[in-house]
């Protein structure tokens, strides 16, 4: 048996360009945006930096080689988004999310709607945005229930005379759903109910939604707890009119797209996580080893200090190796690929909140104040065990119902598959 995490000279060399960009880049990126009031302000003084990643090729290299783009794959893609996030979350995300973004159509699309809405999103230029309209005011954890207890509630209803869909509704949480100026993104996915009495499984469906949106307005711009420089308004949409081939897939099947959509990015989250805990980590440990707090050496020679910077780093550690171990589970098709994702996404998440607040005790009361960036980096981490599907709401329900299926192997998650019986 062999089990190895060697990453090749490809993915190293990967790595190190990502992380002398970051270094490059991302860094001005804080001190750029948080002396700024407004979140749109913050939000728009990250395009410079954002522009620089698309000129640099950073989203082509993470889009799949199948739809025109370089990225080989999850592993490589989670190498990328440790090295971004342990410098800036917030320039970051909007490019992730820009993939979230796209996944209904790289998912769903048809040849012809790759080729009509794609082909921005490969050029080096600009500052391209896609969303992914899924979640609502009120919530989505029950998205695909029926009233009066749906999650979604945006509507779109076919104009047969014009041949369109007219979606109205509401969303929030939307990573970029206002765009650089208010009038969307430049391709919005948006995920509507198109038959009120269809069953769940064939009552939604997605309808792309290329920008600028008519019909669509910045509702409110909502100040954040972390991640402070990146936009999630709530957004109204008032008789948005979409041809009617813009639905992907047929009518109906917007669950089922919905579904497939949220898996990768469960394990994304989990190397999110990591890399706020890393930048905590980096940082706690250079204090302990400069800081002496009075004392005759510096505190990393206390014990308390010692272990619990060795705590964090098992810990780190753990949420890496399960973080790309569901990221070549993705890669390779394995049946253990959704299980492996959500675990990572749910135990990256809630470790890394307690982690960095650990570090903090090792800092102690300087840790309280934005001098340093231990603050903001757990007010970043706040939001991974409630987003992408909060762990309570979502991730540990999906969870739960594979346990609860009679046909679930609890063995693939290490085995592969089911054990040959002698």
């Amino acid at each position: 048996m062999a089990i190895d995490f060697t990453l090749t000279p490809e993915q190293l060399r990967l790595r190190q360009s990502a992380r002398e960009f970051a270094r490059r880049v991302l860094t001005g990126v804080g001190p750029a945006t948080r002396h700024l009031t407004t979140p749109e302000e913050r939000w728009r003084a990250t395009r410079p930096a954002y522009e620089r990643m698309i000129a640099e090729g950073w989203l082509r290299r993470i889009l799949p080689a199948p739809v025109g783009g370089e990225g080989q794959g999850m592993v490589d893609f989670a190498l990328i988004a440790e090295e971004f996030t342990a410098v800036d979350a917030d320039v970051s995300l909007t490019l992730f999310a820009v993939t979230l973004g796209l996944t209904p159509l790289m998912a769903a699309g048809s040849p012809e709607q790759i080729r009509e809405h794609f082909g921005r999103f490969l050029e080096p230029s600009g500052a391209p945005l896609a969303a992914f309209a899924f979640s609502e005011p009120g919530g989505s954890a029950n998205y695909d229930a029926p009233a009066p207890a749906e999650g979604i509630r945006t509507t779109a209803v076919l104009d047969e005379d014009r041949d369109e869909w007219v979606v109205n509704g509401a969303k929030k949480w939307v990573s970029s759903a206002g765009g650089w100026d208010g009038t969307g993104p430049d391709l919005l996915a948006v995920v509507c109910r198109t038959d009120r009495d269809a069953p769940p499984d064939r009552a939604l469906s997605v309808l792309l939604v290329p920008g600028p949106v008519a019909g669509l307005t910045v509702a409110a711009g909502l100040d954040l707890l972390g991640h402070r420089a990146h936009q999630t308004p709530l957004i109204t949409l008032r008789d948005v009119r979409v041809p009617r081939g813009n639905v992907l897939g047929a009518p109906g099947s917007g669950g089922a797209v919905v579904a497939g959509s949220f898996i990768p990015t469960a394990a994304l989250v989990g190397v999110l996580a990591l890399a706020r805990m890393r930048a905590a980590f980096e940082f706690a440990l250079a204090f302990a080893r400069r800081e002496h707090r009075a004392g005759a050496v510096p505190i990393i020679d206390h014990q308390a200090v010692g272990y619990a910077l060795a705590d964090a780093k098992s810990a780190m550690e753990a949420v890496r190796y399960l973080s790309w171990k569901a990221c070549h589970a993705l890669d390779t098709g394995s049946p253990a690929a959704a299980e492996l994702a959500l675990h990572a996404k749910i135990f990256g998440s809630e470790t890394a909140v307690r982690v960095i607040t650990d570090l903090m005790r090792v800092v102690g009361m300087e840790s309280y104040s934005h001098e340093n960036p231990l603050a903001g980096i757990l007010q970043d981490a706040l939001v991974y065990p409630l987003f992408d599907g909060g762990n309570m709401g979502v991730r540990r329900r999906q969870l739960h119902g594979m346990l609860a299926d009679p046909a679930y192997d609890p063995s693939a998650t290490f085995l592969g598959s089911a054990p040959q019986r002698s």
